[in-house]
């Protein structure tokens, strides 16, 4: 016998502990974002999720973390820490998680949502013929209820059956599949170089199935578009009517309008499921997206191995294969052609050219003024040959410069005390100024700005403050322009 008979399956044991209803209540919402194909769900989501019974209305962040964590244990959940958005060391600490369900808890919720609601099936591929089977039986269907001989009940609902059994195995077993291939499992083997064997039937799996869904899925759609209503509860009508006709020995009947309903809104997600709704994509889109997307990435981790297989194998026997060609040659030149080819060129020359002196594109490279380049021997022992010269005197010149700057600053200074008002200078009122006064005002207002308490020393010794009056804009005018700034005032302290 099998050992693993022997063994409790702890997986299970969330349907008949105490506070099953919790825990049941937490893993079909795992349950059913795994159909949507959302693997990965945090904290946050669950308690939103719950919060919208009456029966979790005191259910607390705390009570939750701890029924996850029991799940954790239980085998139900896999719990993998989230630090792609971590943005300090105290959430690193917390260790904040994200929950998939695992493959045991997808099997029991689906098999306990098989005996609520019998006729599910279980199955992880992606099967390009489904959709192809689908489209069948969606022409069939459209067929029966435009033929002029009005078909049976029973075939109507036999063609009906037929489409959503199809379209069940589809969502199901490509997000089972989908789920699969982007397990951390899985993920973890991909990295490993037995992968490579394996990637080309992983991607033309992946990829035949692509196809088979963009060259079926446009037709598909193009029947859900122009399906008439009437004769869609028509058909629905056939279909209830059959089903009425089954002996039952429960003694509630079935209600036709609740029936009616419930084929309604299975038809409406068959078509959200392809065609979308309110703007949002559609899980075909969604479902060709996430299977692209696990191309490129098992075709990232190929070429991730390859070159690092390639760096670590020697290339021996390709010098060898060199060597034997070069071998062959019987004249010097063909040799020197191929090994250009495979080296490239030795000893190349770099050239040198001065200053470009014209800027027009046109002039071509001989209309250009030649450059005389002065080359130097290459030896140790060569030192440029220098003359003696004499120091020369600039006393007189620098003398001339300090003047010429003293006198300068002097006028600067007399025009900036003419523009004072008392021990102000205020720029709202000021006249139309040089250039070089705006500059040294503006300089002191950027001094004095930088410093926390805005007060600044500028160069005569003297200490400003800068006075912001109100919230609005003047126009500094100077010669060489306007200048648009906030309404500031300049004011000269005391020594003290």
């Amino acid at each position: 016998m099998d050992e693993k008979l022997f063994k409790p399956i702890t997986e299970a044991t969330y349907l008949t502990t105490e506070n099953a209803w919790r825990y049941r209540t937490i893993l079909r919402y795992f349950y059913e974002q795994h159909e949507r194909m959302r693997q990965y769900l945090f904290p946050e989501e669950v308690i939103e999720y719950l919060n919208t019974f009456e029966a979790f209305q005191s259910y607390t962040e705390e009570m939750l973390q701890h029924d996850l964590e029991q799940l954790v244990k239980w085998k139900n959940l896999i719990a993998r820490q989230e630090t792609g958005k971590v943005k300090t060391i105290e959430e690193f600490k917390k260790k904040r998680f994200r929950y998939q369900c695992s493959p045991y808890t997808v099997e029991i919720e689906r098999m306990v949502k098989s005996l609520e609601k019998l006729g599910d099936s279980f199955g992880g591929s992606l099967e390009r013929t489904l959709f192809e089977r689908l489209y069948e039986t969606l022409r069939k269907c459209n067929t029966l209820i435009t033929q002029t001989q009005e078909p049976s009940d029973e075939e109507v609902f036999r063609v009906w059956e037929d489409v959503f059994d199809y379209f069940r195995k589809l969502i199901q077993n490509s997000a089972d599949y989908i789920a699969y291939i982007n397990s951390e499992n899985i993920e973890e083997r991909m990295m490993t170089e037995a992968f490579l064997a394996y990637k080309d039937a992983f991607t033309e799996y992946l990829r035949d199935f692509i196809i088979s869904l963009q060259q079926t899925s446009l037709n598909i759609e193009f029947l859900l578009q122009n399906m008439d209503q009437d004769l869609l509860k028509k058909m629905i009508g056939k279909v209830i009517k059959h089903q009425l006709k089954i002996p039952r020995l429960e003694d509630v009947a079935l209600d036709p309008k609740r029936l009616m309903e419930e084929h309604l809104q299975s038809w409406d997600s068959l078509k959200t499921w392809f065609l979308g709704k309110d703007g949002h994509l559609s899980e075909l889109e969604m479902l060709q997206d996430k299977t692209n997307e696990t191309i490129r990435r098992m075709t990232r981790f190929a070429q991730r191995l390859g070159e690092k297989h390639h760096n670590l194998r020697s290339r021996k026997t390709d010098y060898l294969h060199l060597a034997g060609w070069f071998s062959t040659f019987d004249e010097l030149d063909e040799a020197h052609k191929l090994s250009s080819v495979v080296f490239g060129v030795f000893h190349t020359k770099h050239i040198f050219a001065g200053v470009k002196k014209s800027e027009d594109i046109y002039v071509d490279i001989w209309d250009e003024v030649p450059t005389t380049l002065s080359v130097k021997p290459r030896i140790r022992q060569y030192r440029e040959k220098t003359k003696p010269s004499a120091l020369a005197d600039h006393k007189l010149e620098k003398e001339m410069m300090l003047n010429e700057y003293l006198t300068k600053k002097e006028q600067e200074q007399k025009i900036l005390q003419q523009l004072m008002t008392g021990n102000k200078i205020i720029f709202n009122e000021l006249p139309e100024i040089e250039g070089s006064t705006r500059k040294t005002l503006l300089a002191w207002l950027g001094k004095a700005l930088g410093n926390k308490n805005q007060i600044a020393k500028i160069e005569t010794g003297k200490k400003i403050k800068v006075v912001r009056v109100d919230s609005s804009t003047i126009t500094l005018r100077s010669k060489d322009g306007e200048l648009q700034m906030p309404n500031f005032e300049i004011e000269f302290l005391d020594k003290e």
